[in-house]
């Protein structure tokens, strides 16, 4: 705290008088002094204030200068808008095969809107746009645009550029445009069931919300919509020419077959990933139809058979029965098994395709001849606990997980009650229902060695090592059994030349919808394969929905006659294309002479 000192102090004003001075004086001197400490204050004040002002302004300009520089050296961008969370984000990345070409893209259009209010010939307006779009109701739109308290109403959310023009050319001042961006699958149904499609979500007159409605579209919606990603495709494993080749040949074996339906997926044993997948009857995502109402789901082209498809896939499941009693040390390929009859279990008789009686036969032979009995023996011997958790291993009793919404929907029927008579009926592909998907993903897990595999639709870079499931002996020899069904058993027009191709057979009878039993005369007819079988690369799956080949003198349903003919014709075409050069036993090429040129 600061002492004022008195202008007029009493004590010197009084000695003042006494020696006879003027008391004024000291006054005066002391507002002198007074002044003169006011004013050192005020300068030291200033100078401090200029001191953090200069000091603020060196900063700020060695700021400015460091900023300069950096701008100065560093490459030319362009700026990138900031969105907000109210506005509406159009844009959406592009969708693309593993090779980068185009399966879903954006395309700018317009859509078409009307201010009642301000039009000024409505009827004359209502009857040429009923002539543009057909699929309008004249008589509503002239409701509509004659109403006095309509300010706004959607015409059509997307037109195309020459119906732009055409309505353009009426002249209405009320009809107005407003920019759009839509989705578009430029390859139409290919791949349909992968993609799944897309629709408008908020929508304003300046810009509208492109949202995934199925299929990969609506699984990695968020993904697709997300601004950080700056537009960055999103790549798939699947190979489009592959695919295209996939479904054209399915389709005709389908044809062909007379059958309801069709699926095949086509998967790299090493990773997983699925090169190609299809389901017959499809559809095209640019226009997907709505879902049904009533009826069976499985009646849709929506429906993935491929995935969402359950369906009991017959003695495909025959090979997994071996292979865990040779992993078990239960059996060796050479180990003889009596498949005479009689064999009951639970007080069931277990038979034979069309009543055979295989005999004294190798586990080999059970395979290659698909012996119920024979797998039904092998089934107890393993027992119900084993058997449950070596299939709860291969994923048969889980969704598969690949990145499309319906995958989900695709989780294996397993019995209610797993007894002995489950356990030999499921050992030989009935009891448990699965996808087609499930049955490539563990025969992948045969083909690769005994490593589990996890399907995927993304490109992944290297093999995916999963956990151990089979010994690589088992493996090797599991694949040998099914070499031999191609070339000695049931599946022998599967043989491809060149590419030893590997495989079982599958035929179910098909469950009825409603009171239980089977159908006498409608099968699910499955053909399992992997090629080339020596050293599989890849494993297909095709599987045809009541099938039935008239060729001979009575109608056949067996998928040695249905389904094999179809994928060898599949693997004849895609083998190359996949890179898979055919390998020659020359051996057998004993009609072949040699000649110089």
């Amino acid at each position: 705290m600061t002492t004022r000192t008195p202008l007029r102090p009493l004590a010197r004003i009084l000695d003042a008088r006494r020696k006879g001075e003027n008391p004024d004086a000291i006054e005066r001197e002391n507002i002198r002094i007074r002044h003169e400490q006011m004013r050192d204050r005020a300068r030291v004040r200033a100078e401090g204030r200029l001191l953090v002002l200069g000091v603020l302004f060196f900063i700020a300009f060695g700021t400015i200068g460091v900023r300069m520089g950096v701008l100065a050296g560093s490459e030319p961008s362009e700026p990138r808008a900031q969105a907000t969370g109210a506005s509406i984000i159009a844009s959406r990345a592009d969708i693309t095969d593993r090779h980068g070409r185009i399966l879903a893209t954006n395309m700018e259009t317009h859509s078409l809107y009307a201010h009642p209010q301000q039009m000024i010939e409505p009827l004359r307006a209502a009857k040429e746009l009923k002539a543009i779009f057909p699929d309008l109701d004249e008589e509503r739109m002239v409701k509509d645009f004659t109403d006095d308290k309509r300010k706004f109403l959607w015409v059509k959310k997307k037109i195309s550029p020459e119906q732009m023009q055409a309505v353009h050319d009426i002249g209405e001042p009320g009809l107005l445009f407003g920019p759009r961006e839509m989705r578009l699958y430029p390859n139409g149904a290919l791949a349909s069931h992968i993609l799944g499609g897309a629709s408008f979500g908020r929508e304003g007159v300046h810009s509208a919300e492109v949202i995934g409605t199925a299929g990969i579209e609506k699984y990695f919606d968020a993904k697709l919509r997300d601004p950080a990603r700056e537009g960055a495709p999103l790549e798939l494993s699947i190979d489009l020419t592959i695919q295209a080749a996939t479904e054209r040949v399915l389709d005709s074996g389908m044809r062909l077959m007379n059958a309801k339906g069709a699926a095949s997926v086509l998967m790299d044993v090493h990773t997983g990933e699925v090169i190609a997948i299809a389901s017959l009857p499809d559809f095209d995502p640019n226009d997907r139809p709505r879902p049904p109402t009533e009826g069976s789901p499985s009646d849709s082209p929506l429906f993935n058979r491929a995935v969402q498809g359950v369906y009991e896939l017959g003695s495909t499941f025959k090979i997994f029965a071996a292979a865990q009693a040779m992993e078990l040390g239960l059996v060796r390929p050479d180990t003889v098994i009596d498949t005479r009859p009689p064999f009951k279990v639970g007080g069931h008789r277990i038979g034979e395709f069309d009543g055979h009686n295989y005999g004294e036969i190798s586990v080999e032979q059970v395979i290659v001849k698909s012996s119920n009995r024979g797998t039904g023996k092998i089934a107890l011997a393993i027992g119900i606990e084993r058997q449950q958790d070596f299939l709860k291993s291969l994923g048969f009793f889980e969704p598969t997980g690949l990145e499309i919404v319906e995958a989900a929907g695709g989780k294996p029927l397993l019995p209610s009650r797993w007894t002995d008579l489950s356990s030999v009926t499921i050992s030989y592909g009935h009891g448990l229902s699965s996808s087609p998907l499930h049955l490539a993903a563990a025969y992948s897990t045969i083909a690769n060695g005994g490593h589990l595999v996890s399907p995927t639709l993304l490109k992944q870079h290297g093999p995916k090592i999963g956990p151990r499931v089979l010994s690589e002996q088992v493996s090797a020899s599991a694949r040998q059994m099914l070499r031999k069904v191609v070339s000695e058993g049931t599946a022998s027009f599967g043989e491809v030349p060149g590419y030893h191709v590997g495989g079982k057979t599958g035929t179910a009878d098909k469950p009825k919808e409603h009171g239980g039993g089977y159908y006498k005369d409608k099968v699910i007819a499955t053909f399992a394969s992997m090629f080339p079988a020596h050293d599989p690369k890849y494993v297909l799956v095709v599987t045809l929905d009541e099938p039935v080949e008239t060729s001979g003198s009575k109608p056949r349903r067996t998928a040695g006659w249905t389904a094999v003919p179809v994928a060898a014709e599949m693997i004849g075409r895609i083998a190359p294309l996949l890179g898979l050069r055919p390998e020659y036993d020359m051996s057998d090429m004993t009609n072949v002479t040699l000649i110089r040129n």
